[in-house]
């Protein structure tokens, strides 16, 4: 009888619980599709490798593991040079056609070492993937020029470019997504709201109400009427009294 009760209570205000649902929904749809821009990502790849030499200035066979450790380390320094001027400032003045200036460049890339490996990776986000690509690109064949001069290291190594040629899929969500959820929530919200108004009206509007609340007996009970219901009554005609005709012959 609970949950018969529970399904009433909504289905008295199921519009108000329509109502919210259209109103969240659509409006989560408008601006998600008005605001939504498609995002890419490009990834180049470097790798900070020291040549280890012996005693007689040729390249050793095997490599020094405190030497891999402080490329390790060095990659921590190198990340921080990256995203200053004094590299941006020279991709931004050399490829012209990117149209972006240092500051724009140092808050789309992103540079993190691979799991403390001696491997660097620079990613660049943008509206455009060709665009992104060319831009890691080039962060990445500057870094490797500059860094000789900056640290007096020749150790950088591009492994991997970004090809600006290739497809790619945008890394930001549908607004289909958003929608959904939206609509979801909305008809949690829609029934809550329902339930609320439902706890917060205190009127009384049934017999139940005053068996409940007052504790009395319902004795009797006046229908309302329409006024649709009195024309009805009044067109209607009478229904002559059985065995009237009748007794009016005889007489």
């Amino acid at each position: 009888m609970e949950i018969k009760q529970y399904f009433n209570i909504i289905k008295k205000r199921l519009w108000l619980v329509l109502l919210i649902v259209v109103v969240i929904t659509a409006g989560t749809g408008i601006y998600g599709f008005m605001t939504n821009t498609p995002m890419y990502t490009a990834t180049a790849k470097l790798v900070v490798n020291s040549t280890p030499s012996n005693t007689k200035g040729e390249p050793a066979n095997q490599l020094d593991l405190g030497t891999i450790n402080s490329n390790i380390q060095l990659i921590k320094t190198y990340e921080q040079i990256i995203k200053t001027p004094a590299i941006m400032n020279k991709v931004a003045k050399e490829n012209p056609e990117l149209g972006l200036t240092a500051n724009q460049l140092i808050n789309s890339i992103n540079v993190n070492s691979v799991d403390e490996t001696q491997v660097m990776s620079l990613t660049v986000t943008d509206t455009s993937y060709q665009r992104a690509a060319e831009t890691v690109n080039a962060v990445a064949t500057v870094f490797k020029r500059e860094i000789p001069q900056i640290m007096k290291l020749d150790n950088i190594t591009v492994l991997d470019q970004a090809d600006p040629s290739s497809s790619a899929s945008p890394i930001t969500k549908s607004p289909l997504l958003f929608v959904l959820i939206a609509l979801v929530l909305s008809v949690v919200i829609g029934i809550a709201v329902v339930f609320l108004l439902e706890y917060m009206d205190d009127s009384i509007k049934s017999e139940e109400d005053i068996r409940d609340v007052l504790g009395l007996p319902v004795l009797g009970v006046i229908a309302k009427m329409k006024e649709e219901d009195m024309e009805a009554k009044n067109t209607m005609p009478a229904k002559p009294l059985v065995g009237g005709g009748e007794r009016a012959n005889h007489t």
